[in-house]
């Protein structure tokens, strides 16, 4: 990675760049929070509240590895407050959806951090 290649727009900024963008790219209903991770200026944290009855949760880690590339980790999934196995086939489908979008809305976002 070159040094002007690396991500220098201000947590803030990009915290409250994806919480306009992100929902564009989610399913009608689910809802999104974005924080910023107080330990590391270049990740963000995202939750993911999944539409529908089963009240599902997604917690990701965004990190900027530059101003374009980021990487996604999934920390938790919760179902009505409970930590849920994240390995059946249907969770995963779920978590593939939404990292593919977490993608979308970070590529969307390239004039914001190419800044």
């Amino acid at each position: 990675m070159s040094s002007n290649d690396e991500l220098t727009v201000p947590q803030q900024e990009l915290v409250h760049a994806w919480q306009d963008a992100l929902p564009e790219w989610l399913k009608p209903g689910d809802q999104a929070l974005v924080y910023g991770d107080i330990a590391h200026k270049d990740t963000l944290l995202v939750q993911i509240q999944s539409a529908g009855r089963q009240n599902l949760e997604f917690d990701f880690k965004v990190k900027y590895v530059d101003s374009r590339e980021i990487d996604i980790q999934l920390s938790d999934v919760e179902r009505d407050g409970q930590t849920v196995d994240e390995r059946t086939e249907e969770m995963q489908s779920l978590i593939a959806d939404y990292r593919r979008h977490l993608h979308e809305c970070a590529q969307a976002l390239h004039p914001v951090t190419r800044a």
